[in-house]
């Protein structure tokens, strides 16, 4: 289900930042107020560019199979590959066979650019690391992993690379891929006690997943205000609003960066957890006569 929502929003967000002039409009007007201090901010968002290719998305799936492997996770090695794999692959088809028509008239990026490869890479290493992590580390990973994809998404738009629905539409990519790898997960991805009498229990696991939603949701519905703000009633654009156009970008890559992680922390977790804790392929139940 996730999956599936997440799809569906990388088509909405297509469809109407791509598809409808206000949306080409909205977006054309938050990467022209990213111009805005791009000198100082270019110093920052470089370096984080900088780390994305394809030696770092190689070193992704190798340091996450490797994990899976050192812990005897088998098919979990298998599986991150995959989510890695499938979520920039399909950002470079999905980027190639969605058109983009310039309805706007304002020249230049008419070639569609949705979603972002910058951020599909980082999100999916990201999330990559989260799957393959022991549970109690889960929580600090989902929650560095968020703000890792945000900052790249941000950078995107200092370096004038891609438009905010470009980096959305790229962390619901991820996000699809990483709730179908989970749909998926075998018997040797699951959880267990490392001693008998241990809890799986992780409280940190709540209330990251509370924090990252609650951020998400307040940074959201800022997001949402931003692009009223620069909408006229009939959806005609008001003079000026690129700087709140480009705050409301910024602010829509945070929650939907936090919303992801949040989410895909809580799949992980509920799908990694036994049926019974107390049962694990290492230890036979007793028998009872």
């Amino acid at each position: 289900m996730v999956a599936v929502v997440a799809a569906w929003g990388v088509w909405a967000l297509w469809r109407f930042f791509v598809g409808t002039y206000e949306g080409q409009l909205a977006d054309q007007l938050a990467l022209d107020g990213a111009r805005t201090g791009r000198r100082t901010l270019w110093t920052v968002a470089e370096p984080v560019l900088d780390v994305v290719s394809v030696a770092f998305v190689a070193g992704g799936i190798a340091t996450a199979v490797l994990v899976a492997v050192v812990r005897r996770r088998w098919v979990l090695a298998i599986q991150v590959g995959t989510l890695v794999v499938g979520a920039n692959l399909t950002t470079q088809v999905v980027k190639r066979f969605l058109g983009r028509s310039d309805l706007i008239d304002k020249g230049g990026y008419l070639d569609n650019t949705l979603p972002s490869g910058h951020t599909t890479a980082a999100a999916s290493v990201a999330a990559a690391v989260l799957l393959v992590v022991p549970r109690r580390w889960r929580p600090l990973v989902a929650v560095l992993g968020g703000t890792y994809t945000a900052a790249t998404g941000w950078s995107t738009y200092v370096g004038q690379w891609h438009r905010p629905s470009d980096v959305i539409a790229a962390v619901l990519v991820v996000l699809a891929w990483a709730a179908i790898v989970c749909a998926f997960s075998s018997g040797s991805a699951l959880d267990h006690p490392r001693r008998a009498g241990d809890s799986l229990a992780t409280p940190g696991s709540a209330a990251a997943a509370a924090l990252m939603i609650l951020a998400g949701l307040v940074a959201g519905a800022v997001a949402v205000g931003a692009l009223a703000a620069v909408m006229g009633y009939d959806w005609g654009l008001l003079t000026g609003g690129d700087l709140t156009a480009y705050a409301g970008g910024v602010l829509g890559t945070v929650a939907a960066s936090a919303l992801a992680f949040a989410v895909l922390l809580l799949l992980r977790q509920a799908t990694a957890r036994p049926v019974s804790p107390s049962t694990s392929p290492r230890q036979s139940p007793r028998r009872t006569s």
